[in-house]
């Protein structure tokens, strides 16, 4: 008989979750079966569930039932017979990020533009994901789930699995810390600063070198959390309190900033990004990575006659949660002051339902397995 785990699956859209016993996976090949201890929840995760097919329904959701659950942490369990590096008991941050691993654009080190690129245990990009739900079926609110050898990323001994199930939200403002160009001696605008991502670009910005960072939110009581990270370094500014082009520009003699970071959420309004970016300096660089839609109107003269350089960048490769794990080894990255909150796999519609009750991007909710 085969072997049985438990697992959180949303069975109808508009439903709770169930909590029900399914078949455990195997690993083959070069699969591994990772044993979760926790797993990331998505601040989103709610909206997503109840709103996603009417708002993009090009791209899928894995077919109900599903096991949802985006920023797995564990113990390697079980590999396959040609995995290469790896081992039972190997702690790792499982990067969802699916993708055909043999096209191009894969093995160039860029699976985003992959064909098949999907978040496993979130949703997809096209309807090839359902090809990768298919092979991958589990994400993190289960207690095994298979995944490839090339998602893992090993932990640093020590590193609490509440900090570890950041490592999606960290690495999705790496990956475009780095694509704004070198950060040493340079300012950057974060806009929505005080969120999940804008806490952790933060971060990251100033373990990278940034002189200044122009970090821009509402929330006055968490921008003044924010600014105690860096005094000096980290400067705040609310949107309440006008626009954010010009207090930029009174900040910098009128230059602006270097850089720009666009980490807003879905419900956001596009005029404070757009505001947010005539702050950036002739020649600068404007990164996108929140969940932010509609049609932004921006005029393509500025854009042409300033040099401007706009980049939308999704999540990020396992070569950079490799290197993350690296800095937070080293001390490079202290994200300590990161608070975990957590619900047991029995709670899980509590926890989707609890993600607004801590403070901002400092808190870090999870399910622990």
């Amino acid at each position: 008989m085969a072997e049985t785990m438990r697992a959180a699956r949303l069975h109808e859209i508009g439903q709770p979750m169930k909590l029900d016993v399914v078949r455990k996976p195997i690993a083959s090949g070069t699969d591994v079966v990772v044993q979760v201890q926790g797993c990331g929840m998505v601040p989103n995760l709610a909206n997503v569930l109840a709103n996603w097919q009417t708002w993009y329904p090009q791209m899928p959701l894995p077919p109900l039932p599903a096991i949802f659950g985006l920023d797995p942490v564990g113990m390697v369990h079980q590999v396959g017979d040609n995995v290469v590096g790896y081992q039972p008991g190997d702690y790792v941050y499982v990067n969802p990020g699916r993708a055909c691993q043999a096209c191009h654009s894969c093995l160039s080190g860029t699976p985003q533009k992959c064909g098949y690129w999907t978040l496993g245990g979130y949703f997809g990009y096209n309807e090839n994901s359902l090809e990768m739900f298919r092979l991958y079926p589990e994400g993190g609110f289960c207690e095994f789930m298979r995944a490839p050898q090339t998602a893992l990323v090993k932990l640093p001994d020590g590193l609490a699995v509440g900090h570890g199930t950041r490592f999606g939200y960290l690495g999705t403002s790496y990956a475009a810390l780095k694509k704004c160009g070198p950060l040493a001696g340079k300012s950057i605008i974060i806009n929505g600063a005080t969120g999940t991502l804008g806490v952790g670009a933060t971060i990251l910005a100033l373990a990278m070198g940034a002189a200044r960072i122009y970090a821009v939110a509402r929330g006055e009581k968490l921008l003044s959390r924010l600014e105690q990270l860096a005094p000096g370094r980290v400067i705040t500014h609310s949107n309440l309190h006008g626009p954010v082009a010009a207090w930029v520009k009174s900040q910098t003699s009128g230059k602006g900033a270097d850089y720009m970071l666009d980490t807003l959420g879905a419900v956001a309004s596009l005029d404070s990004m757009k505001d947010a970016m005539y702050g950036v300096k002739r020649g600068g660089r404007i990164v996108n990575i929140g969940g932010t839609a509609g049609d932004l109107g921006v005029d393509v003269k500025w854009w042409m006659d300033e040099q401007m350089e706009m980049i939308g960048s999704v999540w990020f490769t396992t070569a950079d949660g490799i290197e993350m794990a690296d800095m937070i080894a080293s001390g490079a990255i202290d994200i300590s002051v990161l608070e975990p909150k957590s619900w047991p796999l029995d709670s899980i519609n509590e926890a989707i339902n609890g993600v607004s009750s801590g403070d901002g991007g400092f808190t870090n909710y999870l399910v622990t397995i």
